[in-house]
């Protein structure tokens, strides 16, 4: 777990996302129905950036191949992606987002 703030809440406003870098791994933020879910930032498809995609709902849409992917877990919605992204651990303090890689 990173011991270190890697984003402010406020930051993060609902349907939006916002990527960071946590102990050298590219994570996407992503705000839906209330809270911020933590998925890895590259498709599992083809290695696309996820955050260049569209959020909406809960859903990630990659940007190349379309595929869709639930950020509250990870999983693989839509083809042609078939392995879920990795999803890790939120924790806010305060304003502070805390991701668990």
């Amino acid at each position: 777990m990173a011991d270190y703030p890697v984003a402010k809440a406020s930051d993060i406003a609902e349907g939006t996302t916002l990527r960071v870098v946590v102990d050298g791994i590219e994570v996407l933020l992503c705000r839906c129905e209330g809270q911020i879910f933590a998925i890895e930032d590259v498709c599992t498809h083809d290695g696309a950036p996820l955050d260049q995609g569209e959020l909406e709902g809960c859903r990630i849409v990659c940007p190349r191949h379309g595929a869709n992917f639930d950020v509250r877990t990870g999983e693989a919605l839509t083809l042609p992606a078939v392995m879920p992204v990795a999803s890790f651990k939120v924790r806010i303090e305060g304003d502070d987002v805390f991701v668990d890689t």
